[in-house]
């Protein structure tokens, strides 16, 4: 496995139990929809919520959640809204960003933004 792939995969896994401590009842990962991805999908109360994962191991060009391009936010919002309309989800729904950052092997800092883009 590539190392960019091996680092997404680790900062999922890291932000799932990171969701999970928190109370978040995880749903599904890695959701496909058509050209979409939505990495994690977890419950909270009346929240169905969308999650973005982005990492670094090097923050010198600005940090993770940068990355999240207008074109990444339609792309998961589409697949979102087949989401929510499969599973014929009738409450709030919200999306959210989390930055990992891989400042070492055992130094790991994680920000998580709550409705960060619609």
């Amino acid at each position: 496995m590539a190392k960019h792939l091996e680092t997404g995969k680790k900062a999922e896994d890291l932000a799932t139990q990171f969701l999970e401590e928190k109370g978040y009842e995880i749903i599904a990962r890695n959701y496909r929809s058509g050209r979409g991805e939505i990495d994690i999908i977890v419950k909270k109360d009346i929240f169905l919520v969308f999650v973005e994962v982005k990492s670094l191991t090097n923050t010198k060009f600005g940090n993770p959640e940068i990355s999240v391009t207008p074109n990444k936010v339609k792309l998961v919002t589409k697949a979102a809204e087949n989401y929510v309309f499969q599973n014929n989800w009738l409450q709030q729904i919200r999306f959210d960003i989390i930055s990992v950052i891989f400042k070492t092997e055992e130094n790991v800092e994680i920000t998580h933004f709550e409705d960060a883009f619609y």
